[in-house]
């Protein structure tokens, strides 16, 4: 065999892939094959023919950001009178009951890096939102952390401690963008470079917290610094065990952007989200980007290494924000995978065969993350 299909042939035996190996397949275009072996993986990982989704909703409580990010058109600045905000508890209360009328147990609380708010105005919230209403609260992406961290003079373990106490249950592995300083300084300033976003994670495993990676992708990296981004995500895992899942979506270009490139495309998508699949062995679950790439593209991802519909995603003010706007209900997104041949069933953060929340257990718990067994020993430098 030549090309591309030892690599392949690896990874449906259950042998870990190189970052070579991985390069290899970025630069193949044979997304047929390639796809099949990510399904193989998937398989194998989830052997049922189901694939899982959640009803959630995104509530930016606020978008003053102390940051400049070339890819965001959501951000505002402190001072800003037209356009920056900060939501009053009563509307992120009504938010809440609508979701739970919807049928969700789980809120994703995100934000800038707001200047001005010191870590009891985030306290307040969670305990308010837990108390009144029990879902569960993935809050706080790993640059939000490490800027709450920074203005209070806290460590990163005793934000994380201080946050878990007032309700917070698990992390969004949000702003991963690409974890390579290069890319990191180039289209962001004032945020957590690659670093700063994997010790937020390694602290979240430290206090028996758990999280999802995340990857953007599609603007001015290189297929290597892609591999790079993986590779480090991989590693983290092999270390720490903190990851339920991996996310990854394209940049979306806008006018108004400083970030200017071409759009990655559905078959670009496709391909990196197979060879996620293929790479990150130690991570159980792919979610889909049908928020970004649409419910058709979101289907054939469950065909090339996804198992997870992600969210419905009743409220998405980010992505829309430079005018992509795909929206679906559970009912949609229970169409989309049946008609793919599975059995749609919701999840909660944990990926239990319930839909339920359960209560992040904390550090010196039987079930806090633990390292995957082995996996530290197979894995291979760049």
């Amino acid at each position: 065999m030549t090309g591309i299909y030892p690599v392949l042939e690896k990874a449906r035996e259950g042998q870990r892939i190189t970052p070579t190996d991985a390069l290899e397949l970025f630069r193949s275009n044979d997304l047929p094959a390639i796809g099949a072996a990510a399904h193989a993986v998937r398989l194998r990982k989830h052997p049922d023919p189901v694939a899982t989704y959640i009803i959630e909703r995104n509530i930016n409580y606020s978008n003053i950001c102390a940051a400049d990010c070339d890819f965001c058109g959501f951000y505002a600045k402190w001072g800003d009178a037209e356009r920056a905000y900060v939501l009053p508890q009563e509307e992120i209360d009504l938010k809440v009951e609508e979701t739970i009328a919807l049928g969700g147990h789980q809120i994703l609380l995100q934000g800038g890096l707001h200047p001005q708010f010191k870590l009891d105005w985030y306290e307040q919230m969670l305990s308010h939102l837990k108390t009144k209403y029990g879902i569960h609260l993935h809050a706080f992406s790993p640059p939000e952390i490490h800027w709450f961290a920074k203005i209070n003079r806290m460590t990163l373990t005793d934000v994380l401690r201080r946050l878990a106490a007032a309700g917070l249950d698990s992390l969004p592995g949000g702003g991963g963008e690409i974890l390579v300083d290069r890319v990191r300084r180039a289209i962001t300033r004032n945020k957590a470079l690659t670093e700063e976003w994997l010790d937020v994670m390694r602290a979240a495993a430290e206090v028996g917290m758990r999280s999802t990676a995340t990857m953007m992708f599609g603007h001015i990296e290189t297929l290597e610094e892609r591999v790079e981004h993986l590779l480090r995500v991989r590693e983290l895992q092999d270390d720490t065990g903190v990851l339920t899942a991996f996310i990854d979506w394209t940049y979306q270009q806008s006018p108004e952007l400083p970030l200017q490139c071409e759009t990655s495309g559905s078959f670009d998508y496709l391909k990196t989200t197979a060879i996620a699949r293929i790479f990150l062995d130690n991570i159980d679950n792919i979610q889909s980007s049908w928020v970004t790439q649409g419910g058709k593209v979101g289907q054939l991802s469950l065909i090339h290494g996804c198992n997870d519909m992600g969210s419905t995603m009743i409220e998405e003010n980010v992505v829309s924000a430079v005018g992509t706007t795909f929206t679906m209900n559970a009912g949609e997104i229970e169409r989309l995978v049946r008609e793919a041949g599975m059995e749609p069933r919701r999840r909660n953060f944990f990926y239990d065969d319930t839909d339920k929340p359960r209560r992040t257990t904390l550090e010196g718990s039987n079930d806090a993350p633990a390292p995957v067994a082995g996996a530290a020993q197979q894995a291979s430098a760049p």
